[in-house]
């Protein structure tokens, strides 16, 4: 069997692998992210997932899985804000509106390459700045596309979703178990 290698400093993708017992290693890419451009959200996520995989050096039996989440809004790209009042802006700009989050991922070994991405779409409450502060000050939307995280504390602002909810925490899990068959890895479940 095939050696799964996560290529991410993501604590979500390694809890995510972690949770449906797929066994990984990790090795985490020396990328600068802020020199990849894409044309669409889509673009951008599919080729810093396949940028960051191409760093990783492989074994013959090893298959990298890299990954990279934006936020889309009105054509504009959320990544992750630089700081307390960029976060707050994006909050601010999120609020009582849909938005998208876009995942991409790469999955690779020496013979094969796959590179895929998915979307969905997430609706915010019309929070008050007082909530949008109090959730920023608990430092949560620091290192998060778009400025929150819906498997934590940014979960309050969430109104609905439509789409794969994993594609908003940074890996749609399933998809990726599913394209990982083609690379003979499987889940492993215990009782």
């Amino acid at each position: 069997m095939n050696q799964l290698i996560l290529a991410s400093s993501s604590p979500r993708r390694k809890q995510l692998l972690q949770q449906i017992g797929i066994p990984f290693k990790l090795r985490i890419p020396d990328v600068d992210e802020s020199t990849v451009k894409g044309n669409s959200p889509k673009d951008l996520v599919e080729v810093l997932a396949q940028v960051k995989g191409e760093a990783v050096d492989l074994n013959f039996d090893e298959v990298v899985l890299s990954a990279d989440t934006v936020v889309s809004f009105q054509g504009e790209i959320l990544t992750k804000p630089t700081n307390d009042q960029h976060a707050f802006e994006m909050l601010s700009m999120l609020r009582g509106k849909q938005h998208t989050v876009h995942t991409g991922v790469m999955l690779r070994s020496k013979q094969e390459q796959i590179i895929f991405s998915a979307e969905t779409i997430v609706e915010f409450w019309d929070v008050t700045d007082e909530l949008l502060w109090e959730y920023i000050r608990s430092g949560d939307p620091l290192d998060k596309a778009g400025a929150y995280g819906i498997q934590s504390q940014g979960a309050v602002l969430v109104k609905s979703i439509s789409g794969d909810y994993f594609t908003v925490v940074g890996l749609p899990i399933s998809l990726v178990v599913k394209k990982l068959e083609a690379f003979d890895i499987f889940p492993t479940f215990s009782s």
